[in-house]
């Protein structure tokens, strides 16, 4: 399996803090970023587009504010987070930019991950960074987000994230290189599992508890990051992140563990779109545009007919043909009114229409799995 990174379309990475900031002192191992640069440099070159996901703001920021050690209070991980946030993004900035690299910080909350609006603005924005050719460096919004209402761990928020955008490829970078029968710092006969393929109920009793110090996670994290990340069809390795240029060292046949999945990401999402049992309106279309949409097409406002029901940019519709069959179901880029209002014209006029654009598509191919026949 190593040979897939080097061949992953969409990467994200995940660091801890632990690997990033020196614990005792709460400065940046500089050198350990660079080496990792290296590794994002290589993939780029590839033609691979990278996403980092990484904890280190309160880590850093607890220094600046001279906090005790041990465990903080959550209104004290938040001003530690808010200043430390400062100094993580000029880290990256620094580092990716010695390369000719821009670099784009993005807070998300777990809200912004499940909640369908939120999730739609948040994919866009990543989405068009990585059209631009930026490398999104992304944390949790530890500022703003309570107790509640927290990931509590970046492992979990790297996986909402590869489902978000559809990531193939998940690099969860650890202190530890990969999952064991049971914990191998106090058990010699510990056996390594180099491949996953389900996440079982023995897999889970494999986990143990968080390490030590400022690491908020552990194995029972990344088992649950593993199981967002498969069920989205992108495959998650657990590799030790503490070797320099630990991606170059996975691709080298370093000792990790594969989480693999039974489906490619996009596989996946369409599975999730054409299981939605609850839909919040009807799309009707002609015959031409059911015919385009078999072939793999998105929906043009051109071919609609009509629109029914009342619903919000990201619900889910179903596609029908004048005769009532369905022929698909999809995510609506537009909301219900807006979608009335463009109905039988050319994508070029949606603007004029409604005064914006959100696409030249009622509904994305990407966000569309056929569900019937056009004949």
């Amino acid at each position: 399996m190593s040979e897939s990174l080097a061949t992953a379309r969409r990467i994200i990475i995940k660091i801890g803090s632990a690997l990033l900031v020196d614990p005792s002192t709460g400065e940046f191992r500089f050198a350990w970023l660079d080496a990792l640069v290296g590794d994002v440099v290589r993939a780029r070159a590839r033609g691979q587009q990278v996403v980092i996901v990484s904890s280190g703001a309160v880590a850093v920021g607890r220094r600046h504010l001279r906090l005790p050690p041990g465990t903080l209070k959550l209104v004290e991980k938040q001003a530690a987070a808010a200043t430390g946030q400062i100094s993580l993004a000029r880290a990256y900035q620094d580092a990716l930019g010695r390369h000719g690299i821009t670099v784009a910080q993005v807070l998300l909350t777990p809200e912004d991950t499940e909640e369908r609006r939120r999730h739609l603005n948040a994919r866009a924005t990543l989405e068009q960074l990585l059209a631009l050719d930026v490398v999104p460096v992304i944390n949790e919004n530890d500022t703003t987000a309570t107790a509640e209402i927290r990931f509590g761990d970046n492992d979990r928020l790297a996986a909402r994230v590869a489902q978000m955008i559809s990531a193939d490829t998940l690099v969860l970078l650890s202190d530890i290189d990969g999952l064991y029968s049971s914990d191998p710092r106090h058990d010699a006969s510990a056996r390594h599992l180099p491949e996953v393929r389900a996440i079982t109920p023995e897999i889970e009793m494999m986990a143990g508890p968080p390490p030590p110090g400022h690491s908020s996670g552990g194995m029972v994290t990344k088992l649950a990051a593993a199981r967002i990340a498969m069920g989205a069809g992108c495959r998650m390795v657990i590799a030790r992140g503490g070797t320099q240029a630990p991606l170059a060292a996975i691709e080298a046949g370093e000792r990790v563990t594969w989480f693999v999945p039974s489906s490619e990401p996009r596989t996946a999402r369409k599975r999730w779109i054409a299981s939605m049992l609850s839909t919040a309106g009807v799309v009707v279309i002609d015959d031409g545009a059911a015919a385009a949409l078999v072939r793999g097409n998105s929906l043009l406002p051109k071919g609609v007919i009509s629109v029914d029901g009342s619903f919000e940019r990201g619900d889910a519709v179903v596609v029908r043909v004048r005769d009532g069959r369905e022929v698909a179901r999809g995510l609506s880029a537009y909301p219900s009114v807006d979608a009335q209002a463009i109905v039988g014209h050319n994508s070029d006029e949606i603007e004029s229409i409604l005064g914006y654009q959100n696409g030249d598509e009622l509904i994305h191919r990407d966000d569309l799995v056929v569900t019937g026949s056009a004949a």
